[in-house]
């Protein structure tokens, strides 16, 4: 068995099966990679894909578990090579992060622009995608970290740190009959079309969580991922938006105005996520600590040697979490 085999199985796993794409993604031929993993098979004595005819159709029972097997074995050998880069050149690697729209486009700019000044040696990659998504990423070590709001818990293989608190705001166009409304309640928001964020993305589940609450159906009539695509139907007069606070700029969106909904709806809570028994480089640190401030060195280490997601939630309950 050789650590070149299970890179090939992992990576055709992780190109749908695709044999002929994994050659160009790893740069290597396609008929070398078939034969490695025919000699796998053939030394474990199972098969781990099965067949027709040349393709490979889906991953045997067998080859679920041996690939669950070969994922940790490359991630060990990953934090090997971490381990071994900190002693060499503590400032120079590599840093992937999977993110929503939200973060990326308003959170992180000036974080990762502080860190790229403080480590112009590090290349940074950003994964966008749902929270699904990233949080699968990050436990399968495709990625560093996860930043999201909602999906990482269900994840049992991730360390989950909170970074901030943030809720949300309706926007409306300045001449919108809701502007002349003092002080909101969940009965104004609901007489009105809705537009909203996907089930699943940026708290999205606190937002319906109030409504069931209060007895009320909303009518959202269009959601999406971004709330920049939320803001654009806003103006369209397809409905009144619900977003991230953070996500309304007064300088960018003058034409918007973003009323106070704080108190309509629960807050939520935005947390980085990292894989169980990851190898933090010194920057990776850093850049945690860039984010959340809160999250220092000492605190971070501490979360790792917690066991139990009780046991995490128990180390940081007694934290002030900034609001965004």
């Amino acid at each position: 068995m050789k650590l070149q085999q299970l890179r090939y199985i992992w990576e055709v796993a992780h190109h749908d099966l695709n044999v002929s794409a994994t050659a160009q993604s790893l740069y290597t031929s396609q008929p070398g990679i078939s034969k490695q993993i025919r000699l796998l098979e053939d030394e474990l004595g199972v098969e781990i894909f099965s067949r027709s005819g040349k393709h490979l159709t889906h991953v045997t029972p067998a080859g679920q578990v041996i690939l669950e097997a070969a994922g940790e074995v490359l991630r060990k050998v990953e934090s090997i090579k971490h381990v071994a880069q900190e002693y060499s050149d503590e400032k120079r690697g590599a840093l992937s992060i999977a993110t929503t729209h939200t973060q990326a486009r308003y959170v992180l700019p000036d974080v990762i622009r502080n860190f790229i000044a403080e480590y112009p040696d590090v290349s940074l990659h950003m994964n966008q995608g749902t929270p699904m998504q990233i949080s699968e990423m990050a436990a399968d070590g495709t990625v560093d970290f996860a930043i999201a709001t909602e999906a990482l818990e269900l994840f049992s293989d991730l360390v989950m740190m909170p970074c901030y608190r943030w809720n949300r705001c309706v926007l409306v166009p300045r001449d919108h009959p809701l502007t002349q409304v003092s002080r909101l309640s969940l009965e104004d928001v609901a007489a009105h079309p809705i537009v909203t964020y996907v089930f699943g993305f940026t708290g999205r589940s606190r937002l319906d969580e109030a409504f069931v609450s209060a007895g009320l159906t909303p009518r959202v009539v269009f959601t999406a991922a971004d709330a920049d695509v939320i803001k654009t139907y806003v103006r369209l007069g397809l409905g009144i938006g619900i977003v991230a606070d953070m996500a309304h700029d007064k300088e960018l969106d003058p034409d918007l105005v973003a009323l106070d909904a704080r108190h309509l709806f629960a807050s939520s809570i935005t947390s980085i996520g990292c894989r169980k028994g990851t190898f933090l480089r010194g920057y990776m640190y850093e850049f945690i600590s860039g984010f959340a401030p809160h999250l220092t060195r000492d605190l971070v280490k501490e979360a790792f040697t917690r066991k139990t997601r009780t046991e995490l939630d128990e180390l940081f309950s007694d934290l002030d979490l900034p609001e965004y």
